[in-house]
Parts: C-alpha cells; sequence; structure tokens
C-alpha cells in the first residue's frame, strides 16, 4: 500500500462516495458518517449510498437522514456513482456483500479505496487499507485520517459516529480485538465531546416493547443447548418474527447471549428471511467460526464473528446444521 498515492487520490477528489455493506450495522454506518463528516468538512461533495435501510437506533447520528438508500433510490445512486471520482468501500471485501449495488462499483472508473477489517480482500479496488486484526472500520477511518496527518480536524460529530462504531463491533469493548489503541482512541474521541453513555443508551436502551418480548420469547422457547459440543442455537421463522412485530435491528446481539453460558463457545442465530436463511456466527476461546461459515454456508467474516446463508428450508437449515455440530472440533 502506497499511503502517498492515496492521499493525494483523497485531496484531488471533487465527488466522493461512501458505500458500506447490506443490512447495515453500528460500524458500518458509524464508520460511513464520520468519513462522512470529515470529507465534507474538507469542502468535498460527498455522499453516502446504502444498499438498504439500517436500524431505527442507529439513526441518532448527525446527518444519517442524507443518506442514500440504493434499493429505493436507484436512480439517484446511479447518478452519484457516475459523477464520482472516488469511492470508498467501508466495513466490506467483496462487491457480493452490497448486493446489486455491487455491480454498480464494479463497473464504475472511479478510483477506489477500501477500508476494512475482514478477511481475504476480493480484488475490485485501487488500494486497500485494511487491517484484519482491527476491532472495526470505525477504528481504522480513525488511523486512516490519522496517516492523513489530520486528526487535528476531528469534531464532536466524527467523534460520536466513529465511537459508534468502535462499540458496537466490540461488544461494548469487551471483545478479545479491543487493544489499549482502542481505549487511547476513545479517549480522544471523549477530549473531543463524545458523550460515551448517551451513545450507549441511545444504542441500547431504546427498545421497543416488542422487541424485549422477542428476546424473552428466543431465550426461553428458542435456545436449543448443546453442552457436549459446548454450542447452542436460536432459530426464528418469519411467522415468530412476525407476531413479534419485527423491526429491522431487531434481532442484533441476540447471537451473543448463548455465549454467556458457562461452558458454551459457539453461537449460531439462524433466521428465516423472505428469501433465504440468514446465519450468524459467534465464538470464543479457540474456536473460530470464519471458515466454518465459509464452509458450509457461503459466508465468512471474522474469527470469532462471521456470517453466512442457506437456500434450504428453516427446518432443513437447522438439521444441516445440528448434524455439522457432531463433527465439529470445539
Amino acid at each position: 500500500m502506497n499511503f502517498e498515492e492515496i492521499k493525494k487520490e483523497v485531496e484531488q477528489a471533487n465527488y466522493i462516495v461512501i458505500t458500506t455493506h447490506k443490512s447495515p450495522d453500528g460500524d458500518a454506518i458509524g464508520s460511513s458518517l464520520g468519513l462522512y463528516h470529515f470529507l465534507k468538512n474538507k469542502g468535498k461533495k460527498v455522499v453516502v449510498i446504502v444498499p438498504d435501510a439500517f436500524p431505527d437506533f442507529l439513526k441518532w447520528m448527525s446527518l444519517s437522514d442524507e443518506i442514500v438508500y440504493f434499493d429505493k433510490d436507484r436512480e439517484i445512486g446511479f447518478n452519484h456513482i457516475d459523477n464520482s471520482d472516488l469511492i470508498f468501500s467501508l466495513d466490506y471485501n467483496a462487491l457480493g456483500r452490497i448486493g446489486e449495488l455491487g455491480e454498480v462499483i464494479g463497473d464504475s472508473k472511479a478510483s477506489k479505496i477500501v477500508i476494512d477489517h475482514h478477511q481475504n480482500p476480493q480484488e475490485f479496488a485501487n488500494h486497500y487499507y485494511v487491517d484484519t486484526n482491527c476491532c472495526s472500520t470505525a477504528q481504522l477511518v480513525y488511523e486512516f485520517i490519522d496517516q492523513l496527518g489530520e486528526l487535528d480536524s476531528l469534531t464532536k460529530d466524527i467523534s460520536e459516529c466513529l465511537y459508534c462504531g468502535i462499540m458496537t463491533d466490540t461488544g461494548s469493548f469487551r471483545f478479545p480485538s479491543t487493544t489499549a489503541k482502542t481505549h487511547q482512541i476513545i479517549a480522544h474521541f471523549l477530549e473531543l465531546g463524545a458523550n460515551g453513555s448517551k451513545i450507549h443508551e441511545k444504542v441500547y436502551d431504546t427498545y421497543s416493547e416488542k422487541r424485549l418480548r422477542l428476546l424473552g420469547y428466543a431465550l426461553t422457547e428458542k435456545m436449543k443447548v448443546f453442552p457436549e459440543y459446548n454450542a447452542a442455537y436460536i432459530s426464528l421463522s418469519q411467522k415468530e418474527l412476525k407476531e413479534f412485530n419485527f423491526q429491522k435491528g431487531d434481532t442484533e446481539g441476540l447471537v451473543n447471549y448463548p455465549l454467556s453460558i458457562n461452558g458454551i463457545k459457539f453461537s449460531a442465530l439462524i433466521t428465516e428471511k423472505e428469501q433465504d436463511i440468514s446465519m450468524s456466527f459467534r465464538s470464543k476461546d479457540d474456536v473460530f467460526v470464519n471458515e466454518f461459515a465459509n464452509t458450509h454456508f457461503q459466508g465468512g467474516g471474522h474469527i470469532y464473528a462471521a456470517g453466512g446463508k442457506s437456500d434450504l428450508s428453516l427446518e432443513d437449515t437447522i438439521a444441516k446444521f445440528e448434524e455439522l455440530l457432531k463433527n465439529f472440533k470445539n
């Protein structure tokens, strides 16, 4: 990576598009809006385009209302990408992770910069600012700004967006990827006026009653535990989700709960979507789920956090998962 070339491209760019993955989470939106504020403050024309909607509990971030949703405003998205001379790909490493937007980005003649922390990046960009050991893309955006020599330009708004990204991708700073450097960066955000307790409250303490009841139902009725395999999973059907008036983001973090059971090292959330079955995997200690997701469920991700999908029915996917547990070494 030649950072001088990257720096030159950022300085020369006039029309910049920032993109992130489907079903954007806290890190995706936090890193995108943090970079958005930074580039906007430099006088650039900037737009954030996401493939689809993100949870309401992330919409408190400054200028989140200016984000373009590609699935709803395709023509607007096309025009922005057509006119751009620089595209940032944040928190994803393959064009398949952004759905139909991926084809448009792939065809674009604009220069592309990937900022990401996922493993095995696909070759589609001109520049890669990637660290697979980093806890979050939001932290990498901070380090990217630092490399540009412009930390002095950080504002409270930038700090709060990046704080949210780091907080959500580290499980509130408890995952092993959280380092001393992460805490130093968070301390810098606090110095700039970010209110950590308020951010935590906005993300985690704004549940609807239905969401909380869905959580209770999932844990009491739908969690299956396999002590002999140090594993557990939760499955939810479309019918069950509708019964609890499911909204985007309502199952966020649900996959982590089984890991709090003593002896459980591997947890999965199996969710029936309209098109396929969504799989989320989490693990700890000596259990690595990225290869499991890649080998069996068309997915991938981090060592301890990965995702995938299944084209089978919910019942057949559950049967396949249970069968795989018997041979999964953990």
